[in-house]
């Protein structure tokens, strides 16, 4: 594979990876630029390769969880705060969510779920993923991944509920 064929084959996915790993990293951007690079430095070296793959979408979307998932796993940390010298706004802000809006209380709802869940539900609503892809993705079968998708969008749809019952 030459740089030229990388640029239009692979480069046009960087965006949908990037969103992919950020979800799976928490939010994480450094995490999900480190995830991101990875990917592609895989790619590129087993470019040789990439020509059998079936479908190369569902690959590289494969790659990315999987690198996230070691990533937490081998010592991924969050940058911690001290509370003793943090401030006050700062320690505020991170201690209660912001819930000005209903893309804000979705977006929290959904950063609350399960990983399983929740990459599911990136995939299929964010991203726009058949079923059958998501199965090819994360290595599940077609119920688990209906069963997933349903999960999710009955707890995010709970937590809404019960926000606005709260008044909160």
């Amino acid at each position: 594979m030459t740089a030229k064929d990388f640029r239009e084959h692979i480069w046009p996915y960087k965006d949908r990876l990037y969103r992919f790993a950020l979800r799976l990293t928490g939010g994480d951007v450094a995490e999900a630029e480190d995830v991101v690079q990875e990917v592609f430095v895989k790619l590129w070296r087993q470019a040789h390769a990439l020509a059998t793959i079936q479908n190369l979408e569902a690959w590289m979307l494969r790659l990315t969880r999987n690198l996230a998932i070691d990533k937490q796993r081998g010592g991924y940390h969050r940058r911690k705060v001290d509370l003793d010298t943090a401030p006050q706004a700062v320690l505020l802000s991170a201690a209660q969510p912001d819930w000005h809006d209903s893309y804000e209380q979705a977006r929290v709802a959904i950063n609350q779920l399960p990983e399983a869940l929740r990459s599911v539900m990136h995939l299929r609503d964010v991203e726009g993923m058949s079923y059958q892809e998501i199965c090819e993705v994360l290595d599940l079968s077609m119920p688990q991944v209906k069963t997933n998708l349903h999960r999710a969008r009955q707890r995010v749809r709970e937590a809404l509920i019960q926000h606005d019952a709260h008044g909160l």
